[in-house]
């Protein structure tokens, strides 16, 4: 818990089926800057000491991009060994579990993360980071997902669902090797999941945002305890 997490915390999650990320990047800025004016009666929003616009079109920027334009390193190339000594450079904490997807976000996570104030779509992730979502259509390597950062905080994460059972099912073996090393994180092999892929899944495209922090954004409240319904109180003290 802190200023800008919960561990109950309110989502909006919805599937498209014959739609993908592209589509899902232009309905996501459609509906902030509708809720921007519905909340304030503009798409400026002050927060604090800053106005941020939530009027589209919303920049977007690769993750291997924002990583070499803030870090200088470009790890798009870069093993795992490498990876782990870019972060050690970068003085960013890591672990002996930690795979080279979650040493991309963890370098991504503090370093680059805070200076996306105004909306921004990081896109494109390595796959290694999304064992659910699809291959990029055009980028080996990557996948089509998207995380919206605003004021220097992930409000939405969405890609382009992986339908495909063979890849899916090759993600999941990845997926174990990295709970074997003691990823508390990594996903276990859903074969409920693998079966209904299996029988058939049209494209889909899906979306989660982060409700709580897109009412602190519009509310301009500094943490999300007051935007809860029921925020997590200390317990009371009982004096003798």
């Amino acid at each position: 818990m802190d200023r800008t997490h919960n561990p109950e915390f309110t989502i909006l999650e919805f599937y498209v089926a014959y739609k993908d990320y592209l589509w899902m990047m232009e309905i996501t800025e459609q509906l902030l800057e509708k809720a921007a004016i519905d909340v304030s009666g503009s798409t400026d929003i002050v927060v604090g000491d800053k106005t941020i616009s939530f009027k589209a079109p919303y920049k977007r920027i690769s993750i291997y991009e924002s990583i070499r334009e803030h870090t200088g390193f470009d790890v798009s190339k870069m093993n795992e060994e490498h990876l782990r000594s870019a972060c050690k450079q970068m003085h960013v904490e890591v672990d002996k579990t930690m795979g080279k997807g979650k040493l991309i976000d963890a370098l991504f996570g503090a370093i680059c993360e805070h200076h996306y104030v105004q909306p921004t779509f990081i896109i494109d992730y390595p796959v290694e980071m999304s064992p659910l979502t699809k291959k990029h259509r055009s980028e080996r390597g990557l996948v089509e997902r998207f995380e919206l950062i605003v004021n220097g905080k992930e409000i939405a994460n969405a890609y382009s669902e992986l339908n495909d059972p063979v890849d899916q099912r090759e993600r999941f073996e990845e997926q174990a090797k990295l709970m074997e090393r003691g990823d508390d994180e990594a996903m276990f092999i859903d074969y409920d999941f693998l079966r209904a892929l299996e029988y058939g899944m049209p494209p889909t495209s899906g979306i989660g945002f982060g409700i709580d922090r897109i009412c602190m954004l519009l509310t301009n409240q500094p943490s999300i305890q007051d935007v809860l319904l029921f925020p997590q109180m200390r317990p009371e003290k009982i004096h003798e």
